[in-house]
């Protein structure tokens, strides 16, 4: 089941909605788990048991990594709290320190392995690919487990609070990867449910549904053409505008997503999760992937690049932090070697950025936004093509002085322009922040709702009438 399945915008969401609130407040973390099992088996019934499995073995874990002690339980309206008290863990001993470490890395192993056996099995065997969500949830239950390690997370988790973080269906596909404190399980007083939260969150998912189903999908059909044409007949000019048309259809796919994803949370209490921060209006490559999938970044950051030491260590260390942390990355987006440089070309430019060009991109912004423009394009056409020979086509075509192919019509890009336009004039509007920042003051105007009603239901005639296209982040 996806969020442009028009049996979870007109049955899924508002059956489980009107259950959801119905409920006393102490039981819905119990609905959410079972609603979101219910979501995932949907379309993947045989999977629903690897996730069951791994959210019962990472919740006994946690309980046995941390037990703390000194909390007193506060009932608050049907929610729990907890006074700010000391709080050691419990057996706190001479064998508590390695019992716990030797847990940490049981749950690490466990959770990293299966991510991996998985990754591995979808390259090797034809038509096995990777079970919904698994990286998300997989990096979900790591960083719990390290929050219960490190102390972040205090309170003792229950089976069906800890359930509901790792199923939760608003996330569970895509992400953001929302860490276990920041959605009030912690403290279920910290969750808003107000009419004035449901009424942004229903605003949101709108949103994202519109840039999925009108934008990402509609110019995504300039890239598919493309690949169909032959990228070797291609002229200079198409395969830019190609090279946009992929950067933008990856952008608003993932963008839109992540709205109806934050959207649908906010209407179930959980706060607002700000996953793109208009990445394009970026200084540089580096303030680009602060900005871009913001909660990967930091989960990375957190996880990987400040256990290796992060900036705080000599610079050759630096520079190796940042190498493994960009080849990960790159590896868990996919593991043919396309991924591999895309992820090694980016590490390489922010490194260049950090320790080379860093005075003369503040001393020019111009040239850090322009760098953006260029090469964020480009490294798109790394991630996207991941036979090695296509991709030097491509970029062969892309700067014709190599002398590669053979452009069938010089004035092929003409023809394609005069049709996709509107959608490139639409993305680049909607990269200026200016843009979101007066749409959010005035999404009370009149004109701002009747617009955006006409947007909503001119989405559920494209969800409806076409075959639907799955969200591009779902095979990684």
């Amino acid at each position: 089941m996806a969020f442009t399945d028009i049996f979870f915008l007109m049955r899924f969401l508002p059956i489980f909605l009107i259950v959801y609130y119905v409920a006393p407040n102490k039981y819905r973390d119990a609905i959410l788990f079972i609603g979101s099992l219910l979501f995932y088996g949907y379309g993947n019934h045989r999977m629903v048991f690897l996730l069951l499995g791994l959210t019962i073995v990472n919740h006994f874990l946690g309980r046995a990594l941390v037990k703390p002690r000194g909390i007193t339980i506060i009932e608050n309206g049907g929610g729990v709290g907890y006074e700010k008290v000391s709080i050691l863990p419990a057996d706190r001993g001479k064998d508590t320190s390695a019992r716990r470490k030797v847990l940490l890395i049981l749950a690490i192993v466990l959770d990293a392995g299966i991510l991996t056996f998985f990754k591995v099995r979808a390259l090797r065997v034809a038509g096995a690919g990777l079970p919904l969500g698994l990286s998300f949830y997989i990096f979900k239950m790591i960083s719990y487990q390290a929050d219960l390690y490190t102390g972040k997370t205090r309170v003792p988790p229950t089976f069906f609070r800890t359930a509901a973080y790792f199923t939760m269906f608003p996330q569970i596909a895509e992400g953001p990867i929302m860490r276990y404190s920041e959605g009030g399980f912690d403290d279920l007083r910290e969750r808003k449910y107000s009419f004035s939260n449901f009424e942004r969150g229903v605003e949101q998912a709108a949103a994202g549904l519109a840039m999925k189903v009108l934008l990402a999908d509609r110019i995504g059909i300039l890239w598919n053409e493309i690949s169909k044409i032959g990228y070797e007949s291609i002229s200079a000019p198409l395969a830019w505008m190609g090279a946009f048309a992929y950067t933008f259809q990856l952008y608003f796919d993932f963008w839109g997503y992540s709205l109806i994803a934050s959207g649908v949370g906010m209407m179930l209490g959980f706060p607002e999760i700000i996953n793109f921060n208009h990445p394009y209006a970026a200084k540089s490559i580096g303030d680009f992937y602060r900005r871009w999938h913001a909660s990967l970044g930091t989960w990375f950051r957190d996880y990987i690049y400040i256990p290796m030491g992060g900036s705080r260590t000599a610079t050759w260390k630096i520079i190796r932090n940042l190498l493994v942390v960009w080849a990960i990355t790159g590896l868990w987006h996919g593991g043919t070697v396309n991924f591999l440089i895309w992820g090694l070309v980016l590490g390489l430019i922010i490194i260049l950025e950090k320790f080379v060009f860093r005075k003369g991109m503040r001393k020019f912004p111009l040239w850090g936004h322009l760098h953006v423009w260029i090469l964020i394009p480009l490294t798109w056409v790394v991630f996207a093509i991941s036979d090695l020979k296509q991709l030097a086509m491509y970029f062969a075509r892309l700067f014709p002085f190599f002398h590669r192919g053979k452009t069938l019509d010089p004035m092929d890009w003409a023809v394609y322009l005069k049709q996709y336009w509107p959608f490139f004039a639409v993305g680049i509007v909607l990269c200026i922040p200016a843009v979101s920042r007066w749409l959010r003051a005035h999404r009370k105007n009149p004109i701002v709702v009747i617009a955006a009603l006409a947007l909503f239901w001119i989405s559920i005639y494209f969800t409806v009438t076409s075959q639907g296209n799955t969200f591009m982040y779902f095979s990684f």
